[in-house]
Formats: structure tokens, C-alpha cells, sequence
């Protein structure tokens, strides 16, 4: 777990992450999101990851320092299927103290296995207290 006090603008973390398909079916049940390339499985037997089921791997950081965001924006560049290890950096690029909390401005961009951009994107809130 990262700290508040352990952040810098200009620091990094990275998380990975394999998506099951049991994980898929039930964010679709949740989501409601029950697209058929969701829920069937292709001739490799892999079924698509929801875009926002990739998104929240950058979120883990958030929950690791208590930031509540208040804007995020995402680019899905390439799908990504069931089986297949996404990595994501989440990059610091802004840190604002005021008196009763801290404004936090990040980006993250998220690679398969070859590397290539998946989910790319930025979010700006806050860190109270």
C-alpha cells in the first residue's frame, strides 16, 4: 500500500492484473452490461474485458492513498480479453496542499503483455484531510 506521504509529483506505481472470465460475467450481472462478446467466449475460448472492468485497475492507487476522484477520462485504444495480463503505471503529475486537503492530478496508461496501450487516461481529485 502506498502512502500520501510517500507521493511526489513525477512518482509511478504499477499494478498487474489477469482478468477472468468469471470476473467478466460478473461485472456484466452487475453492470448490466451483458454485451455478447462479453459473455461468449471466442474460438481461443477468451471472452472481451468491459472497458471499465480494465479502468479499474488505475483505481487501485486511489484506494491506496483515500483519493476520491473527481474526473476521470479514459481512451480505450485495444480490447482486452480474458487470460491476457494487463499492467497499468499510474503517474503522479500533480500534488496541491491546501488547508484541508490535498488536490491530486494523475495519468496512467495501461499495456498487454505485448506491450501494447490498452486503456490510457487521467484523473484529478482530492485527498481530504
Amino acid at each position: 500500500m502506498t502512502r500520501l506521504a510517500d507521493v511526489s509529483p513525477g512518482d509511478s506505481v504499477t499494478y498487474s492484473r489477469t482478468f477472468t472470465t468469471e470476473e467478466v460475467t460478473q461485472f456484466a450481472e452487475l453492470s448490466e452490461d451483458e454485451g455478447y462478446h462479453h459473455l461468449v467466449a471466442d474460438q481461443s475460448g477468451t471472452v472481451m474485458v468491459h472497458g471499465l472492468l480494465t479502468a479499474t485497475l488505475p483505481t487501485k492507487f486511489g484506494g491506496d492513498i483515500d483519493y476520491v476522484a473527481r474526473s476521470m477520462a479514459f481512451e480505450f485504444p485495444r480490447p482486452v480479453y480474458t487470460g491476457e495480463t494487463i499492467t497499468c503505471e499510474v503517474t503522479v503529475e500533480d500534488l496541491t496542499e491546501t488547508d484541508d486537503r490535498t488536490e491530486l492530478a494523475a495519468s496512467f496508461v495501461c499495456t498487454d503483455e505485448d506491450d501494447a496501450v490498452v486503456l490510457r487516461g487521467e484523473s484529478e481529485g482530492v485527498i481530504f484531510g
